[in-house]
């Protein structure tokens, strides 16, 4: 019975989602690596499903999978060194007609050096015809700190560069350069079951710092239902300053998802 009053709850959060976009966006990945800091060296698995249905005045349906794939192995000098993986994918349609489809997998390293330095490396790819991208590939690297941790508030931040390319669905030519990338995260534990986090990812083109450049902010709020579940509740504001052409500079998303832990 406690389980089936689990999944329900989780149903009935999912189903609030219905006129949003519920794939959150991976703001670490998305301007550093995507390694979770919480790989163990155990392989850790997870898989994130989200489903929402309306029908009547308005028919939507929104369906979004995120499977992640994490451990840590022994790196330089026998510390750790984290490796992740993860795929995603996303559709949504409103009366019948596809407005969105989306597609990522991003591969992460991440390195300890010492006291609280870390070095990393990444390759990440997009596609999403909607936004004008054909592909999107960043490979990068760089070094990042944990600056602050007492067991229930944390803070680290990133910074490292990239090779961008960018080809585009329609007739806009491929763009190809280099970026400087910046990440930082705080957590706050707020209990054993709850956390609060806000993320913050920004890039700018080496060759036009002033006019290309974009940034991400998240915020979300994270607690368990289950032992393996958990329900997310986030909000996230993307801004890029010299977006594909015909394209707003602002996108907003509004998130509630369930995920599997295993």
């Amino acid at each position: 019975m406690k389980r089936m009053t689990t999944w329900l709850t989780a149903a009935a959060l999912c189903s609030t989602a219905a006129m949003a976009d519920i794939k959150a966006t991976d703001v670490e990945a998305a301007y550093t690596n995507n390694v979770n800091v919480e790989a163990k060296k155990e392989l850790a698995q997870s898989i994130d499903f989200g489903l929402a249905n309306t029908t009547g005045n308005t028919k939507t349906l929104n369906v979004n999978g995120k499977y992640t794939l994490s451990f840590i192995t022994q790196g330089y000098e026998g510390k750790d060194l984290k490796v992740a993986f993860d795929a995603g994918a996303f559709v949504t349609k409103n009366d019948g007609v596809k407005d969105n489809e989306e597609y990522t997998a991003n591969l992460g390293l991440e390195q300890y050096i010492m006291d609280g330095w870390l070095g990393y490396a990444s390759l990440n790819w997009l596609r999403n015809k909607f936004q004008n991208y054909d592909n999107k590939f960043a490979i990068g690297a760089g070094i990042g700190k944990e600056l602050f941790n007492d067991g229930q508030h944390s803070l680290k931040c990133k910074l490292g560069g990239a090779y961008n390319i960018q080809d585009f669905s329609n007739a806009q030519p491929t763009r190809k350069f280099a970026s400087l990338n910046q990440y930082l995260e705080y957590n706050n534990q707020l209990n054993k079951v709850s956390k609060l986090y806000v993320k913050l990812g920004a890039m700018e083109n080496l060759k036009n710092f002033s006019e290309d450049y974009e940034f991400l902010t998240q915020v979300g709020f994270d607690f368990a239902v289950a032992e393996q579940v958990s329900v997310t509740i986030e909000e996230e504001v993307k801004y890029d300053n010299l977006p594909p052409v015909g394209f707003k500079k602002t996108d907003t998303k509004s998130i509630v998802r369930v995920g599997y832990h295993f």
